[in-house]
């Protein structure tokens, strides 16, 4: 612990971060600090100080408020509370709606210019109904953690210390009435929280039995475990087909190729790419999780061209590109592949894999703006360029955003 940990500064914030924090400067070092709004003056207590290239601070008072600060959102995390009180995940709850998205991009376009050396005016798109709800109620899924009393809540933020709460202002009608808050789940890590969009909602405890979910899109069903990954947002999945199909260059797409959806989950995006170019499209899903690669597989059995496997991407990459016979790296070379990697990115190794393959396109699906700014570069250097990008809040009042990039072959 250095001198300045535990103590009040005053601050002059001046802009935004990546990870919802604030940057501030004191005697000549950078200070992160959340719960602040580029524009503001705060009194902030120093939280770590060792680093020598950044400190980061919590907002305790502010001094001179941004035009865009509002109540926060969620009274559980407002900052009325002292920071080791505040519910963590709505970070920009305090935060007029509109300027988030600002804030969002500035983010979004500050890694490219960065990290790709690419300027862009993307901005960033509302979901259908956030705004008409002050960005609340969109939530299908939250996981609530239980303290040693055994109550409910969300981690603070930064923290594993469990703060009870009495509301889920992010979370939709249905999951905010099934969710058990005030009850007591001793001797539990966790609790999850689910409403999907058919079958009412339900509870996770424990190691109970996985029990199969049914999730719409559009007119399509997709079938999955209860526990398995799905778009948090009650838009989310509708909102990245209609992007995945609109990013893929039609004069680049070839039916016949050797298409593929990598980390494709339960076939959301295959399915995206098939329905739009037909039922006989070529397009193999690839995905680490076995029980998701079976669903995959059963919903995406309409489409005789589909296909789905289970793997690593990276390995299962580097086995097609040393198995792949003549006819085959003909069929990449002509292919589109879809990409949704998790938070961390694709990286280097993946990026530089797909590369080797030479596909005519790449559908980037992005839910960190600085790992995909970095991908991109890293496609830049193997002779591929952004040729279109669209963001998405599928985050309201949290500082995430999702991407959807078009990289092809300059």
């Amino acid at each position: 612990m250095g001198e300045w940990q535990g103590k009040t500064v005053e601050l002059d914030v001046t802009n935004i971060a990546h990870g919802g924090v604030s940057v501030a400067r004191h005697q000549g070092r950078v200070v992160f600090v959340s719960d602040a709004i580029p524009g503001e003056r705060v009194s902030a207590r120093i939280t770590e100080d060792s680093k020598k290239s950044f400190w980061r601070a919590e907002t305790v008072a502010v001094i001179e408020p941004s035009e865009h600060r509002r109540p926060h959102l969620w009274s559980a995390a407002s900052i009325d509370h002292d920071p080791d009180d505040r519910a963590g995940g709505a970070e920009f709850g305090h935060i007029e709606l509109g300027h988030q998205r600002e804030l969002k991009r500035q983010v979004l376009t500050d890694a490219l210019r960065r990290m790709a050396k690419r300027e862009s005016d993307v901005v960033v798109e509302a979901v259908a109904g956030d705004d008409e709800r002050n960005g609340a109620g969109w939530r299908t899924r939250v996981r609530l953690h239980v303290d040693e009393a055994g109550r409910l809540g969300p981690y603070a933020a930064r923290s594993h210390r469990v703060i009870p709460v009495t509301d889920l202002p992010l979370a939709t009608d249905a999951l905010a009435e099934a969710a058990p808050l005030g009850q007591l789940f001793a001797g539990e890590q966790h609790v999850d929280v689910l409403s999907p969009s058919t079958g009412g909602a339900r509870l996770i405890v424990g190691r109970q039995k996985p029990s199969v979910i049914t999730e719409v899109v559009g007119k399509r069903e997709f079938r999955l475990a209860d526990g398995g990954f799905w778009q948090v947002h009650r838009g989310a999945a509708s909102t990245l087909t209609a992007a995945v199909q609109d990013a893929i260059d039609a004069d680049r797409f070839d039916p016949s190729a050797a298409n593929l959806d990598l980390y494709g989950g339960v076939g959301l995006l295959a399915a995206a790419v098939a329905d739009r170019f037909g039922a006989a499209t070529r397009i193999t899903t690839v995905e680490s999780d076995r029980t998701a690669t079976d669903f995959a597989a059963a919903n995406l059995s309409e489409w005789v061209g589909a296909s789905a496997e289970t793997g690593r991407v990276e390995r299962w990459l580097s086995v097609l590109a040393a198995s792949a016979s003549p006819l085959e790296s003909a069929r990449l070379a002509k292919s589109t592949i879809v990409l949704d990697p998790p938070r961390s990115g694709a990286g280097r190794e993946v990026v530089d894999s797909i590369a080797a393959l030479a596909p005519a396109q790449v559908v980037y699906v992005a839910c960190d703006p600085v790992a995909f700014a970095r991908d991109v570069d890293f496609f830049s250097r193997r002779g591929y360029v952004l040729t279109r990008l669209r963001a998405f809040d599928l985050f309201p009042h949290t500082h995430h955003v999702e991407a959807v990039g078009t990289l092809a072959r300059e």
